[in-house]
Protein backbone atom coordinates (compact mmCIF):
# COMPACT_ATOMS: atom_id res chain seq x y z
CA UNK A 1 0.00 0.00 0.00
CA UNK A 2 1.41 3.81 -0.91
CA UNK A 3 1.85 6.65 1.33
CA UNK A 4 -1.16 8.71 0.24
CA UNK A 5 -3.76 5.16 0.43
CA UNK A 6 -2.58 4.81 3.86
CA UNK A 7 -3.54 8.76 4.67
CA UNK A 8 -6.82 8.01 3.09
CA UNK A 9 -7.84 5.12 4.47
CA UNK A 10 -6.66 6.37 8.11
CA UNK A 11 -8.55 9.57 7.11
CA UNK A 12 -12.12 7.46 6.06
CA UNK A 13 -11.70 5.36 9.24
CA UNK A 14 -11.67 8.29 11.00
CA UNK A 15 -14.52 9.59 9.65
CA UNK A 16 -12.98 13.09 8.70
CA UNK A 17 -13.41 14.93 5.50
CA UNK A 18 -10.51 16.52 3.65
CA UNK A 19 -11.62 19.63 4.93
CA UNK A 20 -11.79 18.59 8.63
CA UNK A 21 -7.76 17.58 8.23
CA UNK A 22 -7.31 20.71 6.27
CA UNK A 23 -8.78 22.62 9.19
CA UNK A 24 -7.45 20.73 12.00
CA UNK A 25 -3.45 21.15 10.35
CA UNK A 26 -3.92 24.29 8.79
CA UNK A 27 -2.99 23.51 5.43
CA UNK A 28 -5.91 23.88 2.37
CA UNK A 29 -7.93 20.93 1.55
CA UNK A 30 -5.64 20.45 -1.94
CA UNK A 31 -2.68 20.03 -0.04
CA UNK A 32 -4.58 17.09 1.60
CA UNK A 33 -5.73 15.71 -1.37
CA UNK A 34 -2.02 16.23 -3.12
CA UNK A 35 -1.17 13.84 -0.06
CA UNK A 36 -4.02 10.83 -0.58
CA UNK A 37 -3.42 11.05 -4.16
CA UNK A 38 0.95 10.65 -4.05
CA UNK A 39 1.58 13.97 -5.78
CA UNK A 40 2.87 15.16 -2.75
CA UNK A 41 4.63 13.90 1.02
CA UNK A 42 3.35 15.89 3.67
CA UNK A 43 6.61 16.82 6.25
CA UNK A 44 7.23 15.00 9.34
CA UNK A 45 5.79 17.26 11.31
CA UNK A 46 2.44 17.58 9.21
CA UNK A 47 2.97 13.29 9.43
CA UNK A 48 2.98 13.34 13.47
CA UNK A 49 -0.59 15.80 13.55
CA UNK A 50 -2.24 13.28 11.25
CA UNK A 51 -0.90 9.93 13.70
CA UNK A 52 -2.42 11.77 16.59
CA UNK A 53 -5.61 13.29 14.64
CA UNK A 54 -6.79 9.46 13.17
CA UNK A 55 -5.54 8.31 16.42
CA UNK A 56 -2.74 5.54 15.32
CA UNK A 57 1.00 5.46 15.36
CA UNK A 58 3.25 7.48 13.23
CA UNK A 59 4.54 3.86 11.97
CA UNK A 60 0.68 2.89 11.60
CA UNK A 61 0.35 6.19 9.56
CA UNK A 62 2.75 5.12 7.04
CA UNK A 63 1.84 1.77 6.72
CA UNK A 64 -2.19 1.54 7.51
CA UNK A 65 -3.72 -1.28 6.82
CA UNK A 66 -7.12 -1.72 7.27
CA UNK A 67 -7.16 -5.56 7.57
CA UNK A 68 -4.38 -5.47 10.33
CA UNK A 69 -6.27 -2.99 12.48
CA UNK A 70 -9.94 -3.97 11.95
CA UNK A 71 -8.90 -7.52 13.33
CA UNK A 72 -6.75 -5.54 16.06
CA UNK A 73 -9.91 -3.94 16.94
CA UNK A 74 -12.30 -6.91 16.83
CA UNK A 75 -9.61 -8.95 19.26
CA UNK A 76 -10.06 -6.25 21.84
CA UNK A 77 -13.59 -6.40 21.57
CA UNK A 78 -13.93 -10.07 21.77
CA UNK A 79 -15.14 -10.93 25.05
CA UNK A 80 -13.51 -14.12 26.48
CA UNK A 81 -17.10 -15.68 26.94
CA UNK A 82 -17.73 -14.84 23.07
CA UNK A 83 -14.17 -16.57 22.29
CA UNK A 84 -14.78 -19.81 24.01
CA UNK A 85 -17.78 -20.16 21.73
CA UNK A 86 -15.51 -19.77 18.19
CA UNK A 87 -14.25 -23.18 16.64
CA UNK A 88 -11.08 -21.33 15.46
CA UNK A 89 -10.28 -24.84 13.46
CA UNK A 90 -13.47 -24.49 11.38
CA UNK A 91 -12.80 -20.72 11.44
CA UNK A 92 -8.97 -20.45 9.93
CA UNK A 93 -9.98 -23.90 8.13
CA UNK A 94 -11.58 -22.24 5.08
CA UNK A 95 -8.68 -20.15 4.87
CA UNK A 96 -5.95 -23.29 5.80
CA UNK A 97 -7.90 -26.49 4.67
CA UNK A 98 -4.88 -28.42 6.02
CA UNK A 99 -6.64 -27.97 9.48
CA UNK A 100 -9.69 -29.69 8.26
CA UNK A 101 -7.98 -32.81 6.79
CA UNK A 102 -4.63 -33.26 9.25
CA UNK A 103 -6.82 -35.31 12.39
CA UNK A 104 -7.55 -38.50 9.83
CA UNK A 105 -3.38 -38.57 9.02
CA UNK A 106 -1.46 -37.36 11.92
CA UNK A 107 -0.26 -39.32 14.79
CA UNK A 108 -2.24 -36.91 17.26
CA UNK A 109 -0.86 -38.91 20.36
CA UNK A 110 2.24 -38.36 19.78
CA UNK A 111 3.00 -34.98 18.86
CA UNK A 112 0.25 -34.33 21.88
CA UNK A 113 2.43 -36.00 23.71
CA UNK A 114 5.75 -34.40 22.69
CA UNK A 115 4.33 -30.97 22.95
CA UNK A 116 3.24 -31.61 26.49
CA UNK A 117 6.46 -32.24 27.68
CA UNK A 118 7.36 -28.57 26.46
CA UNK A 119 4.14 -27.02 27.75
CA UNK A 120 5.27 -28.73 31.26
CA UNK A 121 8.67 -27.60 31.21
CA UNK A 122 7.69 -23.88 30.39
CA UNK A 123 5.55 -24.25 33.55
CA UNK A 124 7.85 -25.71 35.56
CA UNK A 125 11.03 -23.54 34.60
CA UNK A 126 8.92 -20.15 33.99
CA UNK A 127 6.50 -20.69 36.64
CA UNK A 128 3.86 -20.04 34.08
CA UNK A 129 0.20 -20.92 33.96
CA UNK A 130 -0.48 -23.26 30.80
CA UNK A 131 -2.48 -20.48 28.90
CA UNK A 132 1.13 -18.89 28.72
CA UNK A 133 3.03 -21.30 28.82
CA UNK A 134 1.19 -22.11 25.52
CA UNK A 135 1.24 -18.95 24.13
CA UNK A 136 4.80 -18.97 24.78
CA UNK A 137 5.18 -22.35 22.74
CA UNK A 138 2.92 -21.44 19.96
CA UNK A 139 5.14 -18.01 19.53
CA UNK A 140 8.09 -19.80 20.01
CA UNK A 141 7.11 -22.48 17.05
CA UNK A 142 5.68 -19.28 14.87
CA UNK A 143 9.03 -17.81 14.83
CA UNK A 144 11.10 -21.36 14.48
CA UNK A 145 8.66 -21.62 11.60
CA UNK A 146 9.46 -18.10 9.99
CA UNK A 147 13.03 -18.53 10.31
CA UNK A 148 13.25 -21.60 8.46
CA UNK A 149 11.16 -19.92 5.83
CA UNK A 150 13.44 -17.25 5.56
CA UNK A 151 16.83 -19.31 4.86
CA UNK A 152 15.08 -21.47 2.44
CA UNK A 153 14.14 -18.52 -0.08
Amino acid sequence: MNLGNSLFQARKKCGLSQEDVAEKLGVSRQTVSKWETDETVPDIRQSKKMAVLYNVSLDELIDFDMDIREIREAIDKTSEKAEQKIDWTSAWGKKYPILLKYRSVVNIPNYAYRLGILLDELKREYQFDEQDAMLVLKDILYHVWKNRGSKSN
